[in-house]
């Protein structure tokens, strides 16, 4: 697992293609900067997106009930394994890491005795 820098006129477009392919995808945001140590910011919602508005200067991360805005966005690094992309981290103008784990959702099986499809 090794994350790769992406330069800041890739983000804009790989940001489009991780929304596209993390869809049905949950993910948790973790803030990490020394003042503050770790925080979880959400744990395992479904990703509606991610967007670099250039204009304004922010990465944009949108969970269903959740919306972490990354201000002054400095690096971005993505690692990637053979099932896609499972984690983005932004770092912002001030070193605080903003990690971003993505997961498939849990498939629970039918409950033992239902009469789902019937």
């Amino acid at each position: 697992m090794l994350a790769r820098k992406l330069d800041r006129s890739q983000w804009r477009s790989a940001f489009d293609l991780i929304s596209k392919e993390a869809l049905a995808k949950r993910a948790e945001i973790e803030v990490a900067a020394l003042p503050i140590g770790d925080q979880i910011e959400a744990e395992w919602l479904p990703l509606l997106g991610i967007v670099y508005d250039r204009k304004d200067d922010v990465v944009e991360i949108a969970l269903e009930g959740v919306d972490h805005i990354i201000r002054s966005p400095q690096d971005v690094h993505v690692v990637d394994e053979p099932s896609g992309v499972t984690s983005v981290i932004v770092v912002d103008g001030d070193d605080t890491r903003h990690i971003v784990r993505l997961r498939d959702p849990l498939m629970l099986p039918a409950p033992v005795g239902s009469d789902a499809g019937h």
